[in-house]
């Protein structure tokens, strides 16, 4: 059920919106409330999703061949080149872009070596099993085949997601390491985060990212992962 979720989010962004409320950076901890609590999705960019097309652009040759995206094919079609097929898992039926219809958790009607990439953004917190989860990416994945993946390290708590399947799980960069390492190797995986402290702040307040400096957005500080990426490739392909 999982992929209802992840597919209104994405939906969400870009659209129309109200004119917003104009917020002072400097002043947010002086609230109690926070500005949106929609991640930002109301105000434009999401600070989260700034940082997922800063990893995604950065692997964007890999973004090639079959790409399996969940709930809609978003990030297949902004990076997507010519001759690239794109398929879109979903949990349920309805759904007018899903090509596959299954479990990512049990792997049920994801066929095995089907995918040269999958694109898996912030996904995982809303399994419960995510080593199941990950285990069946792996599988579905072609020998050669990478997953682009971000998990949340720091976020407010997906009410959607929370009151119909369970919103489960925040990330660091150690345990992205040891569960994807587990899986596809650890020699396979490359991870990176993206934050700061007031990007951090920033997003839990629900500002949207044009609302802060671009410099200011793009420094990074280890101690204050916001947003978690992973590049992990299935052992076998050809040189």
């Amino acid at each position: 059920m999982l992929a209802m979720g992840v597919s209104m989010l994405k939906r969400l962004w870009p659209r129309r919106r109200r004119p917003r409320e104009v917020v002072d950076p400097a002043r947010l901890l002086e609230r109690a409330e926070p500005v949106s609590r929609q991640f930002g999705f109301d105000r434009g960019q999401p600070i989260d999703r700034y940082y997922i097309e800063a990893f995604l652009h950065q692997h964007r040759s890999d973004v090639a061949g079959r790409v399996l995206e969940i709930g809609a094919p978003t990030y297949t079609r902004l990076l997507g080149g010519r001759g690239v097929q794109s398929e879109v898992l979903h949990a349920v039926e309805g759904n007018r872009d899903a090509t596959l219809v299954g479990d990512l958790a049990s792997g049920e009607g994801i066929p095995a070596d089907f995918a040269d990439c999958f694109i898996l953004t912030q996904t995982l917190p809303f399994i419960a099993d995510c080593r199941a989860a990950l285990a069946s990416v792996h599988r579905t994945l072609r020998p050669g085949g990478v997953v682009l993946a971000t998990v949340p390290g720091i976020s407010q708590i997906s009410r959607y997601d929370m009151d119909r399947w369970g919103d489960y799980w925040r990330f660091t960069t150690r345990s992205a390491e040891m569960l994807f390492g587990e899986v596809f190797g650890a020699e396979n995986v490359e991870v990176v985060s993206y934050g700061n402290v007031l990007a951090a702040a920033a997003f839990l307040y629900g500002l949207a990212s044009d609302e802060l400096p671009r410099e200011r957005l793009d420094s990074r500080d280890g101690d204050y992962q916001l947003l978690i990426g992973v590049r992990a490739v299935k052992p076998g392909g050809g040189a």
